[in-house]
């Protein structure tokens, strides 16, 4: 999958732990943030009913790909297009090349050249869904493997990254086995679907994941962006303002969409980096239930160790910290239930962070 800023890797277990722990019965779950399907792709594994959600195409995309995408029925004419694509042959430089090629400098100009053949390639295609949405899925990830970022896209780094040396490579996707669906809706929209539990993992700072991972969000809709500074963001990144990245306005807007959620209980992870604090969020969540908290430290992106630099390659900012605290909030009308799932996450986080296993248990 993508590099991506505030991925759950390393809390998969613990989430899908959390989420199967509020009892047998919970059969289904919603990912109502779902980024790169990370997290909906672990509870689909687990073999839940999932429905993933997230506003961006890129992200739409990935959704599709992993959650919705049945291996059963799409694998083998899966694995038979990216074959064909692979295959494209190179074409005249486009606007892609020097967009992101030469004047923002994320992808060698060789490795550009072939995204924009085979992009075209699947543009001309008209390829039904989920299998459009799983081409564009093996173009993202072979042009994430041979980028030059620290893993976001607000800029690129000064000389070119070792991998970006390397030829783009077309690989088939990890398809899963069974059902699933997904979704391309504001959070507050798609809250409504009928499942056991919901999963939030919302935006929770300034960084906007359309402006962090512009290229990609412009490389599935193709459509040629008007641009703005030295990473060459799409205008729409100045234009679209999500509240969840708002200071002021994240606190309502957290709690609409909690409000909204049908399910009857949430898991719902957030950082100690975000605008709202723990008291804020046990105090929203506490309207729907029971709420009880793990929570563990990790390392931050590589990026933040990194520092900021202006263009020239001059450092003009300092690290402020190496680790963040992950608060994963498990929320039940029951008692009992939020016990049992609190208690799961915690067991499965213990072997990777200590402290989560006696992490406080509160109620909200």
């Amino acid at each position: 999958m993508i590099k991506y800023i505030g991925s759950k890797r390393l809390l998969l277990e613990p989430i899908v732990a959390a989420v199967r722990g509020f009892g047998p019965d919970v059969g289904s779950a919603l990912d109502l943030f779902s980024g790169t399907s990370r997290v909906g792709r672990a509870l689909k594994a687990s073999g839940l009913a999932v429905t993933a959600n997230d506003h961006l195409a890129f992200a739409a995309t990935l959704a599709r790909t992993y959650v919705a995408a049945d291996a059963r029925e799409w694998l083998a004419p899966a694995t038979a297009l990216i074959a064909e694509l692979a295959a494209t042959p190179s074409r005249d430089e486009g606007w892609f090349t020097p967009m992101f090629c030469r004047d923002a400098r994320y992808l060698q100009p060789q490795n550009g050249l072939r995204v924009e053949a085979i992009r075209e390639a699947i543009r001309e295609r008209d390829l039904p869904e989920p299998l459009r949405s799983i081409a564009l899925t093996s173009l993202m990830e072979a042009a994430d493997r041979v980028d030059s970022t620290t893993g976001v896209q607000m800029a690129y780094l000064k000389g070119w990254a070792a991998r970006s040396f390397n030829d783009l490579e077309l690989r088939v996707p990890a398809l899963l086995d069974g059902e699933g669906a997904a979704t391309q809706l504001e959070a507050a929209d798609a809250a409504a679907a009928d499942v056991d539990v919901a999963y939030l993992d919302p935006p929770y700072n300034q960084h906007s994941y359309l402006g962090n991972y512009h290229v990609w969000e412009t490389l599935v809709r193709w459509d040629a962006p008007e641009s703005y500074g030295v990473a060459n963001k799409r205008v729409d990144c100045r234009t679209y303002k999500n509240p969840f990245n708002s200071r002021v306005r994240i606190h309502d807007a957290f709690a609409e969409v909690v409000a909204r959620v049908k399910a009857p209980e949430l898991v719902v992870s957030f950082s100690d980096e975000g605008f709202l604090s723990r008291e804020q969020l046990e105090a929203a969540l506490g309207a729907r239930g029971h709420v009880r908290v793990v929570s563990s430290r990790f390392d931050r992106y590589v990026g933040a160790k990194i520092g900021i630099y202006n263009p020239k390659g001059d450092k003009v900012g300092r690290v402020s910290h190496l680790q963040n605290r992950e608060m994963i909030f498990l929320v039940s009308p029951d008692a009992a239930r939020a016990d049992a799932a609190a208690e799961a996450c915690a067991a499965a986080l213990a072997p990777t962070s200590p402290e989560a296993s006696t992490a406080p248990l509160n109620e909200g």
